[in-house]
């Protein structure tokens, strides 16, 4: 191979990787909090807990560049460290929202939109509230972008493994952020 050809595909090269962000997609799902950084400690306020400061205040989500084909999102918030214990559990959030607000569960959630319980046997939103001793705990929120615009019949809770189920060939893509808490800082 010539020199010029080697130049002309590393440019093409080059330029690919720049217009896709380096990551092969052009666009890619992402979910995001204002909250928390990707994979930091979520701060007190949004946390459980008879301590100074934990006021369980639901977290603030938005999301961005979801697929263009989906009819609905669904929002769990579980704890792979406690058993996939689910924080929250939101349904049938319509396609036209790209986020829930801070302290939205319960209030102001998405017209539509469908709460469960969480694992503490309440309703909506219950924050991080790792038992003493226990270490940091990773609390996951995952968007899944949907193929239906309802899922019915939801009752009232769901554990991790009857969510799956769920939504099983239902999920065109689905994109988390992670945050962390332990119960001491």
């Amino acid at each position: 191979m010539n020199k010029k050809l080697i130049l002309y595909f590393l440019i093409v090269l080059v330029l690919s990787a720049v217009f896709t962000g380096c990551s092969g997609k052009r666009n890619s799902f992402v979910l995001q909090s204002e909250a928390f950084v990707n994979n930091e400690r979520i701060p007190d306020k949004y946390c459980r807990g008879n301590v100074s400061g934990r006021e369980n205040i639901s977290l603030p989500f938005n999301w961005v560049n979801p697929p263009n084909d989906v009819l609905s999102f669904a929002l769990i918030v579980h704890d792979p460290d406690g058993g996939n214990w689910i924080h929250w559990a939101v349904f049938n959030i319509p396609p036209n929202y790209s986020e829930i607000e801070e302290n939205a569960s319960g209030k102001n959630m998405p017209e539509g939109s469908i709460e469960l319980n969480n694992q503490f046997r309440t309703f909506g939103y219950g924050g991080p509230e790792p038992p003493r001793g226990s270490g940091i705990h990773g609390y996951i929120a995952t968007l899944y972008a949907l193929n239906t615009d309802s899922i019915n019949d939801l009752g009232v809770y769901k554990s991790y493994a009857e969510i799956n189920s769920i939504l099983e060939g239902k999920v065109i893509a689905k994109a988390d952020i992670t945050g962390t808490y332990s119960a001491s800082p």
